[in-house]
């Protein structure tokens, strides 16, 4: 191998794929990046055995070749180089050499050929979205996944693909996140797949918000994201997400409607004084006021007043306050609506504009 590339193309690359390269490993070749030289270009690999992420980029190759090189020291030595310099990679033996200007740096390798690779399953459904429909789908429902929940079906966000809609659903058991895309998909059959927590993040960051089309070649076991220049494997989480239309309430007899931007501000600053690790906030909903209400264990409190539109009988609930935030935070309009039913009823929270993103929120005992 030995190959010559701009270091702002290089450094992308390895922006690209390092996140799946997790700082402790079982396998010392999981700390590595596979890198294949072939033709006009370099294929850059990473892998923790669940999620694989490969990109590509253009290259003058000189000696074609592949190896694997240390995923973080590589990306070290590229960012510390300057803007604008060309970096001349060669393999010798069992070393690496980079090179730049005067600088130079020699790394330690392992055999390419020990290093495991995702093999694509071959796909049963397949669906086109844009980027900007993706990372909606997935920003405004990713944040209410759960984090190494014993119910491991929680530790990730549901796909949901029909005829007519796309849907992503998240719920950690106290609070449920759903996002829908309303448009034809071209699938035959329903399908349901819990894509895990990592891979979502890892899409997240990588997915751009415009219109450039992505993708999804979806199997029993495994999805695949296709990118310009970029291609994601993941497995898929084993079981059987909860029925969470059941949880959506239905019938709720009381109403708020309220400023998202001054009902948010007015939590963030109450929630400073909430208990740090129930997070606790009383709400008290009368005529026209919504009334914010916290306090501590070193009996500090605070109290907001909002005015808002409600229509229904006084009530008071308590939620957790960074539950709310979060949807509030998820919502895209400037208007949200609340249904309530009674104190120990979870509260949905939805768009005033557009009810097609839904967000549930249980009730907490102040």
């Amino acid at each position: 191998m030995n190959i010559q590339i701009p270091r702002g193309e290089l450094l992308s690359a390895l922006q690209s794929v390092i996140g799946v390269v997790e700082r402790r490993q079982s396998l010392p070749i999981l700390s590595n990046i596979l890198l294949v030289a072939q033709e006009d270009e370099l294929v850059l690999t990473a892998t923790d055995l669940e999620l694989q992420v490969e990109r590509r980029v253009q290259v003058q190759n000189l000696t074609p070749g592949k190896t694997t090189a240390p995923a973080r020291k590589l990306h070290d030595i590229c960012r510390g180089l300057p803007e604008g310099a060309t970096i001349g990679v060669e393999l010798n033996q069992s070393r690496l050499t980079m090179k730049s200007g005067k600088s130079r740096f020699t790394l330690a390798t392992l055999d390419a050929a020990e290093f495991p690779s995702l093999s694509a399953a071959g796909s049963e459904t397949k669906l086109t979205l844009t980027g900007k429909e993706l990372k909606e789908l997935l920003s405004r429902t990713q944040f209410a996944m759960a984090q190494q929940d014993v119910r491991y079906y929680l530790n990730g966000l549901l796909l949901e693909i029909r005829a007519n809609r796309v849907r992503t659903v998240a719920t950690d058991g106290h609070r449920l996140a759903m996002a829908e895309l309303r448009r034809d998909t071209g699938v035959k059959k329903d399908l349901q797949v819990i894509l895990p927590r990592k891979t979502v993040l890892e899409l997240q960051r990588l997915v751009e918000a415009d219109d450039t089309e992505i993708q999804l070649n979806l199997s029993a076991n495994q999805v695949q994201v296709d990118l310009d220049g970029l291609k994601l494997t993941s497995k898929l989480i084993e079981g059987r997400f909860p029925d969470y239309e059941r949880v959506i309430p239905e019938g709720s007899d009381k109403t708020v409607h309220g400023d998202r931007g001054r009902v948010r501000a007015a939590l963030s600053r109450a929630a400073i004084l909430s208990n740090e690790k129930f997070r606790g906030v009383r709400l008290t909903l009368s005529g026209s006021t919504l009334r914010i209400q916290t306090q501590n264990p070193e009996q500090e409190e605070a109290e907001e007043e909002v005015e808002v539109q409600y229509s229904g009988t006084p009530l008071e609930i308590g939620f957790n306050v960074g539950y709310l935030l979060d949807a509030l935070d998820a919502i895209e309009g400037n208007e949200f609506i609340m249904e309530l039913r009674s104190g120990d009823a979870s509260g949905l929270v939805y768009d005033a504009a557009n009810n097609a993103n839904k967000y549930v929120v249980m009730p907490m005992r102040l």
